[in-house]
């Protein structure tokens, strides 16, 4: 079988090795599709050699069959399809007793503490196994990972119905979190620099405001009626963004952070404080999140073929990690797992 193998800084080669059959418990994916986030960017220039060790199969984002079961596995068949959760964790220490494993301090996350999906056959738990609907494309099905942290993040955010929500930063987390916050009834807002990313959020039917070319607070004032909103989501990993976040909330609104701060972020304390804001962090997922987005990819809630920008095959890794760094109006990539 082939594997795409991250081998140091913006480099990938793929390896032709043996395909061994799956051990108790483990389940041998057929990988149909695995999409390239931002963690696999930050893998891919370099800046995780610390804990993700080259050679090494990278990836978590995926859609695929069941190709073969090992002993003592149950309730799954071959051809069945499937996606796969990020991480696993071993359920005994005080934070996965409390039911938060997701949040583990002993979490292996699939891509980063274990092989990855960009390969053709993928051994994994059965136990981290999800169902997807046998009618569901699996191209689609590739972005059901990343939807699952979006649902994670709105619940996290406690958005509820007739909310006006900020959504800072338009990419692929930020466009998911804007499209499933709808769906829990918010009015939503996305702030992008970008302009192909504007186009494909407002071809969503959201909301729109471009920071370089309008204030943001004077956009989210006008469509507040000055109030400002009671939610608001940072995802675009930017000092600036943030202070737009914190400045957007109303009263007693609340702070969700999802981006990734390579370094530490000035914030206004004196507006946090006088204002009674709240913040929350939002990292991961539970399976029930998970479940969730398999059925908003099913049912068309996500715009998944907007959001797909392009598809490579596995022996064209690299081209594909290129066009994702590249920018210019790109969301989401795929490899091709399975294409000669």
């Amino acid at each position: 079988m082939r594997q795409l193998r991250y081998c140091g800084s913006d480099t990938f080669r793929v390896f032709d090795v043996d395909s061994p059959p799956p051990t108790p418990g483990q389940v041998r994916v057929d990988v149909a599709y695995s999409g390239i986030c931002g963690t696999d960017l930050h893998i891919a220039h370099g800046h995780m050699d610390a804990r993700v060790r080259p050679p090494a199969v990278i990836g978590h984002e995926m859609s695929g069959r069941v190709g073969a079961l090992g002993p003592e596995v149950t309730g799954w068949s071959v051809d069945d399809p499937a996606s796969l959760m990020l991480s696993r964790a071993y359920g005994t220490c005080p934070v996965c007793a409390g039911g938060h494993p997701y949040v583990c301090p002993d979490l292996t996350v699939y891509g980063v503490d274990a092989p990855g999906c960009m390969q053709q056959h993928w051994l994994v738990p059965a136990t981290s196994l999800v169902a997807l609907p046998g009618d569901l494309d699996l191209m689609a099905a590739a972005l059901v990972e990343p939807t699952a942290v979006a649902v994670h993040d709105v619940a996290r955010a406690g958005v509820q119905a007739g909310d006006q929500v900020l959504v800072v930063g338009g990419g692929p987390v930020g466009l998911l979190i804007a499209v499933v916050a709808r769906a829990a009834g918010a009015d939503v807002m996305v702030s992008e620099p970008d302009p192909g990313r504007r186009t494909i959020a407002a071809d969503a039917g959201l909301r729109t405001v471009d920071p370089a070319g309008v204030d943001p607070t004077v956009a989210v004032s006008d469509w507040t009626g000055g109030a400002g909103v009671p939610v608001s989501f940072e995802v675009s990993s930017a000092p600036a963004g943030l202070n737009l976040a914190v400045e957007a909330l109303a009263v007693r609104g609340r702070l969700c952070l999802v981006a990734i701060h390579a370094e530490p972020a000035p914030v206004d304390l004196n507006r946090m404080f006088l204002r009674e804001l709240s913040v929350v962090g939002a990292r991961l997922y539970q399976r029930a999140d998970y479940e969730r987005a398999v059925e908003l990819v099913a049912d068309g809630t996500v715009p998944t073929k907007d959001l797909i920008s392009r598809v490579e095959p596995l022996t064209n890794g690299a081209a594909a990690f290129a066009a994702l760094a590249g920018g210019g109006g790109v969301m989401k990539v795929l490899i091709d797992c399975q294409a000669a």
